[in-house]
C-alpha cells in the first residue's frame, strides 16, 4: 500500500531519540526537559480530592469555569490585564496541542508563517500539515538577537502568522520590550496573527521581566498566547495548558479545539483552580530555577565547555568547540554512549540543521543529579 506522507522528511523527534539513547546506555538524561523531582503533594492531593468528589466526567469544551476564572485573576495580578474567562481563555491538553490547534485554525494552503530559529520543533510540521509555507529567520548564538528589519522584509502579502517564543526554548534568551514594540509596529494595519509561546513565563532570571504579549494592548488584539501548567508546576505528564486570545481569535481556536480534543482532564482542572489561589505557587519559580541554573554553571567552571548565557527556561546551552570537531548530533550521541550524559544538539532546532557546536542541557533536576552530570562534563 502506498501512503502519500504529509511529512515525508520528518523523522522521530530528537527528544525521543536522545531519551531513548539515555535509557539504553544508562546515561544521566539532561536531554528531554522534564523535572526529576516530585510534584507538589498539595496539588496531587487536590487532584485526588476532586476525583473522589466525582469530578471525573467531561469538562466543558472551553475548560472548567473555575480554572478560567483563576487564570484571569492571575493575568490581572501579573500583567494588569483584564481578561474575560468566558470568551478569551481556553484550557488545552498541553501547550503543543494548543500550538497545533492555533496553527490549524489560522493557516490555509499557501499561507506563509514566520518562525524564529532555533525553534521548538512542533511549529514547522504543524504549518506544513496545514498546507502552509514556513519562512525561517535564523538567529545566532550567543545572543540570538533579532533583526526586525529582516523580519519586515520577510513579510509578504501571503504572510498570515508570526510565531514567537519567549523565554526561548532552546536559546534561553528573552524578548525585550523593544522587541515586542517592533513586532507591534511591523504587524500594524495587517491581517497577520501572532502566536506567542509563553510556556516558560515564570522561569525567567537575572531580574528580567517577562514581556508577555498580554502587556501590549495593540499587539494582544492579534495574538494567541500559549501557556503550560506542566512547565509551571513540574507536571509535564499531565499535559494541561491554556490559550488566551481576544474573542474573535478564541472563537476560531475553539472551532478546531472542539474537534481534536473537545475537553481536558476534569479533576486536574479543578485542582489547578484551587492551587492558583496562592500566587506563591508560581511567583517563587524564578528564584527556584535560577538557583539550579547557577549551581549547574558554577560546577562547570574549569571545564572546556563554554557557557552561553541563559536568561530563561530551564535549559542551558554549552559550546563544545574547544573539545571536539564532531557535528552536534554525533557529539551528543558520543557523549551519551561514552560519557553517560545526554543532551540535545541545537542543530535539531534549525530546519537546515545548522551546526554551531552547541548542545542544550536541561537543568530542572535534583542537585545530586546535576552534580553527577557536571562531574562527568568537567572531565571531558
Amino acid at each position: 500500500m502506498h501512503i502519500n506522507s504529509k511529512l515525508p522528511k520528518t523523522e522521530t523527534s530528537i527528544f525521543a531519540v536522545m531519551s531513548g539513547l539515555a535509557n539504553r546506555y544508562g546515561a544521566i538524561n539532561l536531554s528531554q526537559g522534564f523535572p526529576d523531582f516530585p510534584v507538589s503533594r498539595e496539588l496531587i492531593n487536590l487532584v485526588n480530592r476532586y476525583m473522589l468528589a466525582d469530578k471525573n466526567q467531561y469538562a466543558p469544551m472551553p475548560g472548567v469555569y473555575e480554572l478560567r476564572e483563576a487564570i484571569a485573576a492571575k493575568v490581572k495580578n501579573l500583567y494588569d490585564k483584564k481578561i474575560n474567562p468566558d470568551t478569551e481563555i481556553t484550557i488545552t491538553a498541553g501547550a503543543t496541542q494548543a500550538l497545533f490547534t492555533a496553527i490549524t485554525a489560522l493557516i490555509n494552503p499557501g499561507d506563509e508563517a514566520i518562525i524564529f530559529e532555533p525553534a521548538y520543533d512542533s511549529y514547522d510540521p504543524a504549518i506544513k500539515l496545514n498546507g502552509g509555507i514556513t519562512k525561517y529567520i535564523s538567529l545566532s548564538a550567543p545572543d540570538f538577537k533579532i533583526d526586525w528589519n529582516k523580519v519586515k522584509s520577510t513579510i509578504t502579502p501571503k504572510t498570515k502568522l508570526i510565531i514567537i517564543n519567549t523565554p526561548n526554548n532552546p536559546g534561553g534568551f528573552v524578548f525585550t520590550e523593544t522587541d515586542m514594540q517592533s513586532l507591534t509596529e511591523i504587524t500594524r494595519n495587517t491581517d497577520i496573527v501572532v502566536i506567542s509561546d509563553e510556556v516558560y513565563e515564570h522561569i525567567i532570571f537575572d531580574g528580567l521581566q517577562h514581556q508577555s504579549a498580554l502587556r501590549f494592548n495593540e499587539l494582544y488584539q492579534r495574538t494567541l498566547a500559549v501557556y503550560s501548567f506542566g512547565k509551571t508546576f513540574h507536571a509535564t505528564g499531565w499535559k494541561t495548558g491554556y490559550v488566551i486570545a481576544p474573542e474573535a481569535l478564541t472563537n476560531e481556536f475553539r472551532k478546531v479545539h472542539q474537534f481534536n480534543v473537545f475537553s481536558v482532564n476534569t479533576p486536574i482542572q479543578y485542582a489547578l483552580a484551587d492551587y492558583l489561589q496562592n500566587p506563591e505557587n508560581y511567583l517563587n519559580l524564578p528564584e527556584f530555577y535560577q538557583a539550579k541554573r547557577d549551581f549547574f554553571v558554577e560546577h562547570l567552571s574549569g571545564s572546556k565547555f563554554k557557557v552561553i548565557p541563559s536568561h530563561g527556561t530551564y535549559f542551558q546551552l554549552l559550546d563544545y568547540s574547544a573539545i571536539s570537531d564532531l557535528n552536534e548530533y554525533d557529539f551528543a550521541v558520543w557523549m551519551t554512549k561514552e560519557k553517560g550524559v545526554a543532551a540535545i544538539p541545537v542543530s535539531a532546532f534549525y530546519h537546515d540543521k545548522r551546526d554551531q557546536h552547541i548542545l542544550r542541557f536541561a537543568f530542572p533536576k535534583e542537585l545530586d543529579t546535576l552534580l553527577k552530570a557536571t562531574e562527568i562534563l568537567t572531565k571531558i
